[in-house]
């Protein structure tokens, strides 16, 4: 069942939202060679606490993190760990706040900075593949209006990643989020179905919009900690992600 917020629910959200998009902008501020996944972790926990909000991540049963962390060719609910940042990683920062008794989440995914000169070409083609992961989620939030389907979000985001040559990885997908992290409806990233028998977008509906997309192939593999997802092939993959609310004049960011 689609959950409808209603106005007060939805400012609740708003107030979660906006502390989680100021943690992540102080986080990724320290994203830097040499700085550690777990250093990013505990600044991310010691933030949500420090604004009055509770980790949403750590509501999900069996994970301890506040964050999911997902360096290079990981692709999701990565674990975080001691390992440190070098100059040419690529790493995805996935958060969550509870505020109130509703969730937020929201990712962002961005290259660690390079000072080698001589890697010009291949931080040129990691920065493409960055931006069209942006560009994707850009377009697909726009999709989210009334009238319009959850598969016209779909649409915008395969269509965006396919045809600059990448892979949208098929096994996870966008959610609705509110009382609980995840939420019906699923928004997959790829078309699966006719978009007239995809849910219809209504006011007051809470989404996840998120773009999950490889370099290489689409196949995806779990690490034995049960949590961590890689692609199969080794290649980079990305992760955006932005929780909007669905109004009569069209989507408003909630994690901005």
């Amino acid at each position: 069942m689609i959950n409808i917020k209603s106005k007060e629910e939805v400012e609740i959200m708003k107030k979660g939202g906006a502390i989680l998009a100021q943690v992540m902008r102080e986080v990724l501020e320290h994203v830097k060679p040499g700085v550690s996944e777990l250093d990013l972790e505990n600044l991310a926990n010691d933030l949500i606490l420090k604004k009055g909000a509770y980790s949403g991540f750590k509501k999900v049963e069996g994970y301890k993190y506040a964050t999911c962390l997902a360096t290079n060719d990981v692709v999701v609910h990565g674990l975080p760990k001691d390992n440190k940042l070098k100059e040419g990683d690529i790493i995805g920062i996935d958060c969550g706040v509870y505020l109130g008794g509703f969730h937020t989440d929201m990712a962002e995914t961005l290259r660690v900075k390079s000072q080698i000169s001589n890697h010009k070409s291949q931080m040129d083609k990691v920065d493409r593949f960055l931006e069209t992961g942006k560009r994707a989620l850009n377009e697909a939030i726009k999709m989210a209006k009334p009238g319009n389907r959850i598969g016209h979000i779909s649409q915008a985001i395969q269509d965006i990643i396919e045809r600059e040559g990448y892979s949208v990885v098929r096994n996870l997908v966008g959610h609705g989020v509110g009382k609980k992290l995840h939420e019906d409806p699923e928004i997959p990233g790829f078309v699966y179905e006719k978009i007239e028998k995809t849910p219809l977008i209504k006011e007051g509906m809470t989404l996840a919009i998120e773009v999950i997309y490889n370099m290489g192939k689409k196949d995806i593999k779990t690490d034995n900690d049960g949590w961590t997802i890689r692609t199969r092939d080794g290649s980079l993959s990305g992760l955006f992600e932005r929780s909007v609310v669905v109004t009569k004049n069209g989507p408003i960011i909630l994690t901005n």
